[in-house]
């Protein structure tokens, strides 16, 4: 087989064929992997059929395997054997009638995985395994081409500010920040964010996490938040992937942002998921 690397005709994103996920790669097979990542911030193998180790080993050439952030306790997936790496993202339930994993039914707005900690994960790895009939597309939106779209005054009056991410493992609601936080995952972010490896600058807010602006009047803040966030997910910087059975999306947080559409709650929709660790975000110059 033949690597081969075609980008989407879209804002974000690459197609990868010719290889076989479940063996170790070459140097060479890695690096190249890598910097198309970098490149295209978004990759989509195709026609794979990993196992739970075989998904992590793969992973692990490119990074360490990150933990989940949701509370063991809260994790479904634990008793059914697996550990704090992997997060089955599916509605499919247990002879019991009981969930066997998480995000289980609907939409889900847009967000950067684990934005809300100190040190978000890089990369995030997702396999289908089981899918609707329609529906339940993941939608990735370029946040460099974001940040180039923000008009310049609003660059000028966010330069250097905050914005603080907070999480309480919803799909369709963000916390409100006059609510007490104590429990709720956050963290203070820059709004615009230099990636450690490319350099670029990034857009680095979004609808389910992004709650309020260090330094200004809630009513400003809450204005300028919506314009950014209509930005961020406008259809000008946004690729709709359709998942096919095998796929693997390898995409990453510091620069992209991902959604969810619905889907019929009666189908099973199964995909398995694990992370890269990352490190803290820097604030662009």
């Amino acid at each position: 087989m033949t690597l081969t690397i075609t980008p989407f005709n879209a804002p974000i994103g690459a197609e990868v064929t010719g290889i076989d996920l479940r063996t170790p790669l070459a140097q060479s097979a890695i690096d190249e992997i890598y910097q198309a990542w970098l490149d295209h911030v978004v990759l989509i193998f195709r026609n794979q059929s990993l196992s739970k180790d075989e998904q992590v080993a793969f992973a692990n050439q490119f990074g360490d395997v990150g933990i989940r952030a949701t509370p063991k306790d809260a994790q479904n997936e634990v008793a059914n054997g697996y550990d704090g790496s992997i997060m089955l993202v599916t509605n499919q339930r247990d002879e019991k009638g009981n969930y066997i994993g998480s995000l289980q039914d609907g939409e889900m707005w847009f967000h950067h995985d684990m934005s809300y900690r100190p040190e978000p994960h890089k990369a995030t790895l997702l396999h289908a395994l089981e899918l609707p009939s329609t529906g339940g597309n993941t939608k990735f939106a370029n946040q460099y081409l974001a940040y180039e779209h923000i008009p310049d005054d609003i660059k000028e009056r966010l330069r250097g500010r905050k914005v603080l991410q907070a999480y309480n493992f919803t799909m369709l609601e963000k916390i409100d920040p006059e609510d007490s936080l104590d429990g709720i995952q956050h963290q203070w972010q820059p709004i615009f964010v230099k990636h450690p490896e490319t350099g670029k600058t990034a857009l680095y807010v979004s609808r389910l996490i992004s709650a309020v602006i260090d330094g200004l009047p809630r009513e400003e803040s809450d204005e300028i938040l919506g314009k950014l966030i209509e930005i961020a997910e406008d259809p000008t910087v946004v690729y709709e992937h359709v998942w096919q059975a095998g796929d693997l999306a390898m995409w990453d947080n510091r620069c992209s942002t991902h959604a969810r559409t619905d889907f019929p709650p009666e189908e099973t929709r199964l995909l398995r998921r694990c992370t890269l660790e990352g490190g803290p975000m820097i604030g662009a110059s």
